[in-house]
């Protein structure tokens, strides 16, 4: 710069406030000249800090822009680039040593807050004018500032790093440098604020206003961390300005980066409330609210709650520009309710700071769904249909559908056909309905049903809620649901429903059933009427051994409660329990939910049906061929005296007697069907046992100790167990306890030692049962005769505690345990789908050959020799029995016996020379 250049400067310095404009913009010219001309930072700062200072007050904001802000902000921009390249390149070398550098760097610092100053007080100009800016005539402005402004709040927030540990030698400045942006970014706010742009702005200006939110939405990602009253004013400008301007601005905005950004904001935050609260309860200051931790957990949780509300603000008014991140709000949601109790890896906090933030973040979720139901994206990521889930996300997804079902109730017709009907066409993205996705959601909530977690109930009569299962939450959920459910959506309801209860997690069905029966309860009782038909129909159809049947058997004995004693008799009518296609439908429903009226003629009915099935066996000559009559009779028996005793009760016993006679261990242990027989026999007998002949006991103890001593299914030890139970209720006749007691000790005995921890559980119940009945206590001293038996059955008495699992290894190996118990039940359940009718048909229907014919099994004829002889032992053992155990009140034997016996001696003689002379 020249002699003559710098006594410009110094005359221009010295001229007062008064001198005239024109003598202003001569030298305007001729300074901005010189501004671009020098190399010099300190002559490019003189020159800009006249500029502003003393030239600015005299212009108005007419030609501010043209005769200032255009030509000399962006050299000072580019100044402040230059000096912040001056620190970067000198700052390795700084130390309390080196003092010329660290003078340097100062120097550097203070004329950083000089340009900053400027550039202040250029905003000061413009405020202090009277006439609302125009954004064309100070365009230069916010665009050189956000500049800077981000360049400086990044220096400083990266100040630790940059100084290599040597900040304390420039800490003073870097604040000082600080405060200044700061003061410089509110005062733009200011002016930013009293521009307003109408439907008439060019599209330079709305570019201009889109640049302005999207530099400050940079400029929230530096100072995030930095300064919190800062950042939360930033995004409270941002939104006012986009909202302010929504008209023009809303098609141009990265909606995008701000909705992301406000969710990570949101996340950041709330994650940071944690770990303060955990910090806060390590040290133990939970009570303590005026410690600092404290206060600092109240300021992260005021921006924890400030983010989510300005996040639902935000997605109130530009939902529909934001359908394509509706991914990122499913993960935010479950993200924040994943850190809840009750979460299974929810922290364990004190109740204030768990109240504080809920309150921050929990409780602005619902207002935070209200405003995504109405974007089908939204419905299309929360209900598809192979949605993969980390495990610890299957509860709050679960509790998110929960919840979106509540709101349902107050949204339009739209929105509830988009959540309740699922997808309608092909194109469409595959979107389940809402009910089946929240079954679908409870299923896999595995972990947390058995652990299990338990969440707020309802408010009863005015009590205190009470906490309540995984499943009673969410079928209160569904049945308040229900109750609201227009009529157009039933047809999907029912589906759902009837889905549910088909696949093979019981508690899933169990949970479908509940809602199910609160449908038919709330309706009306032709409703009810016509789901028993339907249900009815479907177990008259399934097959019998099936987890499908099991399922259907429970919901058709909950509904029969609930029908009319009219539409009981209608359902006697449409399924008459004399036939034996419909067994499977009365083996299913309890007598006791019948009128009496319609009970004793179902009763009667079954007793008859029985009695024709033995009678047709009796008359068949007792073949093996005709055991499933016999087991058709002892169901519909079992059906009859399930629960209370009828008078049905002596043709019962009379059967039962029957059929004990003929039964023979040998037999069971080879045939299958006779195990089904048994174990019926067992349960109708139990259910009998205080009628049963002491003869019909013995047989019963001698058959069941043959059969218990061998290989037997679990199934027919629970039904012995049953039976064994229920002889506490009997006193043996003196006579008869020779050959009962011990059979009966020595069934305990054996059974209470099983391995199986099923059977051994069952068997301590029916043990413990019997004792407290019998008055047989020498059988309970007899059964405990092995130490170890005796051990387990005082420990089980006592109520004595095994030792308790760690609860961290239980949870683990429970979440071990989930996905082997998922892949079996889908492995079920395609098993099940094969072998179904509608699948037989179909493949019946494709294929081009007809089946080969199944090959015939031959028996040898040692197997049918050793048969044969089994039966005739059988009927003979039973003939036995019943002579000795003949009372001297019993008519004697008939006539025709003897004479019969000795057609038989004669038979076997034969038969036996026939087998010596082939020998």
């Amino acid at each position: 710069m020249s002699q003559s250049d710098t006594s410009l400067l110094d005359e221009v310095e010295q001229w007062s406030q008064e001198t005239c404009r024109r003598e202003l913009q001569a030298v305007m010219p001729k300074l901005i000249s010189l501004q671009y001309e020098s190399d010099s930072w300190e002559e490019h700062i003189r020159i800009l800090r006249i500029i502003t200072h003393v030239f600015l007050p005299h212009i108005g904001l007419s030609g501010v822009e043209e005769d200032c802000f255009s030509k000399i902000l962006p050299k000072a921009v580019t100044m402040f680039h230059r000096l912040m390249k001056e620190i970067t390149d000198q700052v390795g070398g700084l130390s309390s040593q080196n003092t010329e550098l660290r003078d340097f760097l100062r120097t550097v610092l203070q004329a950083m807050a000089q340009i900053i100053d400027a550039l202040s007080t250029c905003v000061h100009h413009v405020n202090s004018l009277e006439e609302t800016p125009d954004l064309h005539l100070i365009r230069s402005l916010p665009m050189c500032i956000l500049t800077v402004l981000k360049e400086t709040f990044q220096h400083c927030k990266d100040s630790e790093v940059v100084y290599c540990g040597r900040l304390s030698l420039v800490a003073d400045l870097l604040q000082g440098l600080f405060k200044e942006a700061y003061a410089l970014h509110k005062g733009l706010l200011e002016v930013l604020d009293k521009i307003s742009l109408d439907s008439r702005a060019s599209d330079e200006e709305v570019s201009d206003i889109v640049t302005v939110i999207h530099s400050l939405l940079d400029i929230c990602s530096v100072i995030s961390n930095l300064d919190i009253a800062l950042h939360a004013n930033t995004w409270k400008f941002l939104i006012k300005q986009s909202l302010k301007h929504r008209p023009l601005v809303e098609e141009h905005l990265r909606h995008g980066d701000l909705s992301s950004s406000l969710c990570d904001n949101l996340l950041t935050s709330f994650h940071n409330c944690v770990e303060l609260a955990e910090q806060i309860q390590h040290a133990g200051l939970q009570d303590s609210t005026q410690s600092t931790e404290y206060k600092l957990f109240q300021k992260t949780a005021k921006m924890c709650r400030f983010f989510a509300n300005t996040l639902i603000h935000y997605i109130k008014e530009f939902k529909y520009f934001l359908t394509k991140y509706c991914s990122r709000f499913h993960q935010l949601y479950l993200q924040i309710i994943t850190k809840f109790p009750p979460s299974l890896c929810a922290p364990a906090l004190p109740a204030a700071l768990s109240g504080e933030l809920s309150a921050a973040a929990a409780v602005p979720m619902d207002a935070f769904l209200l405003q995504l139901l109405p974007l089908g994206q939204f419905a299309d990521v929360v209900l598809q249909v192979d949605l993969q889930l980390n495990p610890d996300q299957e509860l709050p997804h679960c509790l998110l559908l929960a919840s979106i079902m509540g709101q349902l109730t107050s949204q339009p017709e739209e929105v509830l056909q988009l959540w309740f009907a699922g997808s309608q066409f092909p194109e469409e993205t595959p979107r389940l309905p809402l009910y089946k996705a929240i079954f679908d959601s409870f299923r896999r909530c595995d972990v947390e049903r058995k652990v299990p977690v338990l969440l707020p109930g309802v408010m009863l009569k005015g009590q205190a809620q009470a906490r309540v299962s995984l499943h009673r939450h969410i079928c209160v959920q569904l049945c308040a649901s229900i109750a609201a459910l227009p009529p157009k959506h039933f047809p999907m309801l029912e589906r759902c429903l009837i889905d549910a209860v088909l696949q093979a997690d019981t508690q899933t069905a169990l949970l479908a059933t509940d809602a199910w029966c609160f449908t038919a309860r709330y309706g009306s009782a032709e409703l009810c009427f016509h789901h028993v038909l339907l249900v009815a129909q479907l177990v008259k159809t399934c097959p019998t051994e099936c987890y499908r049947m099991s399922h259907l058997g429970i919901l058709l004995k909950r509904l029969v409660f609930l029908m009319t004693p009219k539409h009981q008799e209608q359902l006697v009518e449409h399924f008459p329990p004399s036939e034996l296609e419909n067994r499977a439908v009365w083996d299913n429903i309890l007598f006791g939910a019948l009128s009496q009226d319609t009970r004793l003629r179902v009763e009667a009915d079954m007793i008859s049906l029985a009695q024709n099935a033995l009678t047709d066996w009796r008359n068949g000559g007792y073949k093996m061929v005709q055991v499933d009559q016999v087991n058709v009779a002892l169901s519909a028996l079992l059906s009859v005296v399930r629960g209370q005793l009828s008078p049905t009760a002596q043709p019962a016993v009379e059967m039962i007697t029957e059929v004990w006679l003929r039964m023979s261990p040998a037999q069971v242990q080879s045939c299958p069907v006779l195990q089904d027989t048994l174990q019926l026999l067992l349960s109708v007998t139990a259910a009998l046992v205080k009628n049963a002949e002491p003869h019909v006991l013995c047989q019963a103890l001698s058959c069941l100790d043959a059969v218990v001593s061998g290989t037997c299914p679990d199934h027919l030890l629970l039904a012995a167990l049953d039976f064994l139970s229920s002889m506490g209720k009997v006193f043996v006749p003196p006579e008869s306890q020779s050959p009962v007691l011990p059979k009966l000790s020595g069934l305990f005995g054996v059974l209470l030692a099983d391995k199986s921890w099923l059977v051994q559980q069952h068997a301590l119940e029916a043990f413990s049962f019997f004792a407290e009945n019998t008055n047989h206590e020498e059988v309970i001293s007899q059964s405990l005769c092995v130490e170890e038996t005796k051990t387990r059955v005082v420990r089980y008495l006592s109520k004595t505690l095994s030792p308790q699992e760690n609860a961290e290894l239980r949870l683990q190996r429970l979440r071990e345990e989930s996905p082997v118990l998922q892949k079996f039940l889908q492995k079920l359940e395609s098993a099940e789908t094969a072998c179904s009718p509608p699948a037989a048909e179909s493949e019946a229907a494709v294929a081009s050959e007809p089946c080969p014919k199944r090959a015939r099994q031959e028996s040898s004829a040692e197997e049918e020799y050793s048969r044969y002889l089994q039966t005739a032992e059988s009927a003979f053992t039973a003939l036995q029995v019943l002579l000795q155990g003949r009372g001297a009140a019993d008519p004697p034997p008939p006539p025709w016996l003897e004479p019969r016996l000795q057609e038989l001696q004669v038979l076997m003689t034969h038969i036996t020379s026939s087998t010596s002379k082939t020998s």
